[in-house]
């Protein structure tokens, strides 16, 4: 099993069919095991391999906040404020960013190199900053 970094394939054609709307869309992000495989071949949100419910973590994952849409040269990309699970106590891979207002339907796969832990403390998903080269989602 993996967990590799992509933006989801079918997201790249969804999107060019108008089906997503990332700042209206109410988008997930849920966390995975080790156990997890997910990579640009994921169409869609399951819960297999994802984090267990309870110690801080809800099956589904958290609705991602503060979608912000932009460009720069000819580069757009979209950001979002960062996702916190308070009072976590649990390990976590991976993740994958979903439109769960469109059949949670899979936009992207986060590897995180490595397992990360939480004990008694906030798990945080920090996006890197927004901007044409570094942006978590951007389409050049």
């Amino acid at each position: 099993m993996a967990i590799t970094q992509a933006m989801c394939t079918s997201f790249k054609t969804e999107l060019l069919g108008g089906t997503h709307d990332l700042d209206t869309d109410t988008i997930k992000i849920a966390l995975y095991t080790s156990s997890a495989s997910l990579d640009a071949a994921t169409t869609t949100y399951s819960s297999t391999n994802e984090v267990a419910n309870g110690n801080g973590y809800t099956t589904g994952g958290n609705t991602l906040t503060g979608a912000a849409i932009s460009s720069s040269g000819t580069t757009a990309f979209v950001d979002f404020s960062d996702s916190t699970w308070a009072s976590a106590s649990f390990t976590a891979r991976g993740a994958l960013i979903y439109n769960s207002s469109k059949s949670n339907r899979a936009i992207a796969v986060l590897d995180f190199g490595a397992d990360k832990t939480s004990t008694n403390g906030n798990f945080v998903v920090q996006f890197p900053v927004a901007d044409a080269s570094n942006a978590i989602i951007r389409i050049a």
